[in-house]
C-alpha cells in the first residue's frame, strides 16, 4: 500500500526542519567557541607583552648588576611621580582623603610646592657666616703670641691696651697611662717586742678582671671601639701599638669574654624586663661562624621594648626553637615580619601578631617596575597612612586611636578591598601578585594597629637596630665562635641601649665596669642604660664611683 504523499511531505518538512534547528544551534556554539577564543586570543596577547615587557626589564636589571651599577635602595618614588600618586589616592579616597587638610603627603612622595622656588626676603633668612663655637667641655691650652718688638725690649716697656684671640681645634695622641698604685706598710711605733708585729697595708684596688692588666678605662675604649665603631680586633691592635702599647688579639678577646661574664647578670635582667612589656619588635640577619673546611650560617636576632631595651640574641640556628630560647613565657604583642619560625608563637593566643606595614610597602615598590599604575595606587595609600603616624607622633598624646578609627581605618579598608579586586586579574608569580598574596594572608595582623594605640605602624625600629651587626658584619667578616656570638650579642645590646636613651657609651661602660663587682644583686637592673641617669644621681652610686682610684684618673 502506497503511503499518503502528504504524510511523507510532513515527515520530509519536519526532518529538514530539525536539521535546520541543529545547524542553528551548531551556528551558535560555534560563534560562541568564536567569542570565547578571541577573548582567549585577546588575554593570551596582554599576557605576552606583559610578561615581555618583565622579560625586557629583567634583562635590563641583569646588565647594570654585570656592570656594578646597583640602584639607590630607598623606597622612595620618583619627583615626576608626584602628582601622578596624590591624583591616584584622591580617586582612590574620594576627592578628600579623611584627615587631608592635616595629612602631610605619603612617605616619600614631595609635594609640589617642593619644586618651586622659594623666596625669602634677605631680613627672614639669612646665610649663616662664622664659625660655630667651640664646645666649652673641650680642654683649652693657652699660647701667647708677641711682637717681635716686645719681645726684644720686654712687656715692662709697654702698655697692653687689649688681645685677639682665635681658637684653633688640634688633636693630640690618645693617651695611655700608666696607674702605678703604691700601698706603703706600717707599723706601730709603740708595740711590744716580744708580741707578733701587725703590719698594717691599704686594699688592693678592685678591677673588673681580678688581677688584671686592664683598668676599667681601658676595658670601656676597647668595648666601644670592637662593637660601637666596628673595628675588627687586628684592626684594634694596631692602634693601640701606634699609641705606644702592643695589646695581642687573643688578649684583647680573654679580656672581652671575661667581662661578658661579669655584665650576664645585668643583661639577663634587661632581657626579663623586656619580657614584661605589652609589645616587642624583632628581627633577624644572618652571620657567618668560622668553621674547620668552611664557614657556616648562624643569625643574630634583635628585640625591641620601645623606650626601655634594645636587645640581640644569637643563635647557632634560625628556628623555632631559637625563637623559644629567646622569646620563652613572653605573652603580648610581637611586631615581626610573616617568618614560619614565629608562626607556632601564635597559635596557643598568648602572643598577639602584628605586622608591618614598611615590610608591605616594600613588596610593591619591587613591583613598581613591572606595574607601575598599580604600585603606585597602592603605594599612594601606604603613604597615607605613613603620613597619619607622622603626625600623631608629633601631636597630642592619648588621641592616637581615635584618629586611627577616624582616618586611617577608611584608607585601611579602601586598600584591601584593592587587594581584592586586583587580585583576580594580576598575573600570576609576578612582583605585584607577592605583594598582594602578602597582603591578603597578613590582613589581620596587618589591621590590629587600628584597636590598639600602643602598637606602631612598622617594625623599622628593629630594623635600623639590627643594622649595628650589619654594618658590624661588613668589617669583621666573620665571628670566630659561638662563644664569640654571645659575647657580642651582650655588649651590643647594652650599646644600643645607651644609643636608645641618648647616654654616652664610653663613660657608660666605664662607670659600669667600676661599679658592677660589688653592686647588690638585686639591684643589678638599676645599672642599665634604662635607669642609668636615675641611678647617677643616687649619693651611694656617688660614693663608690668617687672611691675608685682608676675612674679618677679617667675623668
Amino acid at each position: 500500500m502506497e503511503s499518503d504523499p502528504i504524510s511523507t511531505l510532513r515527515a520530509r518538512t519536519e526532518a529538514l526542519q530539525a536539521e535546520r534547528d541543529g545547524l542553528a544551534t551548531e551556528r551558535d556554539r560555534l560563534a560562541t567557541e568564536r567569542d570565547r577564543l578571541a577573548t582567549e586570543r585577546d588575554r593570551l596577547a596582554t599576557e605576552r607583552e606583559q610578561y615581555r615587557e618583565l622579560y625586557l626589564r629583567t634583562l635590563e636589571q641583569c646588565r647594570k648588576l654585570e656592570l656594578g651599577l646597583l640602584g639607590q635602595k630607598a623606597e622612595r618614588l620618583p619627583r615626576n611621580d608626584a602628582q601622578l600618586t596624590m591624583a591616584l589616592l584622591a580617586t582612590l579616597l574620594g576627592d578628600k582623603p579623611p584627615g587631608a587638610e592635616q595629612t602631610v603627603p605619603p612617605e616619600g612622595v614631595p609635594t609640589s610646592d617642593e619644586s618651586k622656588t622659594q623666596h625669602v626676603r634677605e631680613h627672614e633668612r639669612k646665610k649663616p657666616t662664622g664659625r660655630r663655637p667651640l664646645p666649652e667641655t673641650l680642654p683649652r691650652v693657652d699660647v701667647q703670641v708677641l711682637p717681635p718688638e716686645v719681645e726684644r725690649h720686654g712687656t715692662d716697656a709697654f702698655e697692653r691696651i687689649g688681645a685677639e684671640v682665635c681658637e684653633t681645634l688640634e688633636r693630640r695622641r690618645a693617651s695611655l697611662v700608666v696607674v702605678r698604685v703604691t700601698r706603703p706598710k706600717f707599723v706601730r711605733k709603740e708595740r711590744e717586742r716580744n708580741a707578733e708585729t701587725e703590719v698594717l697595708v691599704g686594699a688592693t684596688p678592685e678591677l673588673p678582671i681580678e688581677r688584671g692588666l686592664a683598668g676599667p678605662g681601658l676595658l670601656a675604649d676597647t668595648l666601644v671601639r670592637r662593637w660601637q665603631d666596628h673595628l675588627p680586633l687586628a684592626r684594634l691592635a694596631q692602634i693601640y701599638a701606634r699609641e705606644g702599647i702592643d695589646l695581642d688579639r687573643s688578649t684583647i678577646c680573654t679580656w672581652h669574654g671575661v667581662l661578658a661574664t661579669l655584665v650576664a647578670p645585668l643583661v639577663l635582667a634587661m632581657w626579663k624586663d623586656a619580657m614584661t612589656a605589652p609589645y616587642l619588635c624583632t628581627d633577624a640577619t644572618g652571620v657567618l661562624v668560622q668553621a674547620k673546611e668552611r664557614c657556616r650560617r648562624a643569625h643574630f636576632f634583635v628585640v625591641v621594648a620601645p623606650e626601655r631595651h634594645v636587645l640581640y640574641a644569637y643563635t647557632p640556628k634560625h628556628d623555632a626553637k631559637a625563637v623559644d630560647r629567646i622569646l620563652k613565657n613572653y605573652k603580648g604583642h610581637l611586631v615581626a615580619d610573616a617568618h614560619a619560625v614565629y608562626d607556632h608563637l601564635y597559635a596557643t593566643g598568648a602572643v598577639v601578631e602584628v605586622a608591618c606595614w614598611a615590610h608591605l610597602r616594600r613588596y610593591f615598590f619591587k613591583a613598581l617596575d613591572s606595574e607601575p599604575e598599580r604600585a603606585r595606587q597602592a603605594l599612594a595609600m601606604i603613604g597615607a597612612l605613613f603620613a597619619i603616624e607622622r603626625r600623631l607622633a608629633t601631636g597630642p598624646p592619648g588621641k592616637r586611636r581615635s584618629v586611627r578609627q577616624r582616618e586611617s581605618k577608611p584608607i585601611v579598608e579602601r586598600f584591601f578591598a584593592w587587594c581584592d579586586e586586583e587580585a583576580a586579574r594580576v598575573l600570576d608569580d609576578t612582583p605585584l601578585q607577592r605583594a598582594l598574596t602578602y597582603a591578603r594572608n597578613q590582613r589581620a595582623a596587618l589591621t590590629r594597629f587600628l584597636d590598639d594605640e600602643r602598637l606602631p605602624l612598622d617594625n623599622n625600629i628593629s630594623e635600623r637596630a639590627l643594622r649595628r651587626e650589619v654594618v658590624g658584619r661588613k668589617n669583621w667578616l666573620f665571628l670566630g665562635s659561638d662563644e664569640a656570638g654571645n659575647v657580642n650579642a651582650s655588649f651590643v645590646s647594652l650599646l644600643a641601649s645607651c644609643q636608645l636613651h641618648g647616654i654616652e657609651p664610653w663613660a657608660y661602660l666605664r662607670d659600669l665596669l667600676c661599679l658592677l663587682p660589688r653592686w647588690p644583686q638585686h639591684r643589678v637592673l638599676e645599672l642599665a642604660p634604662a635607669q642609668w641617669n636615675k641611678t647617677l644621681q643616687q649619693q651611694d652610686t656617688q660614693q663608690r664611683l668617687a672611691a675608685n682610684v682608676f675612674r679618677r684618673v679617667t675623668l
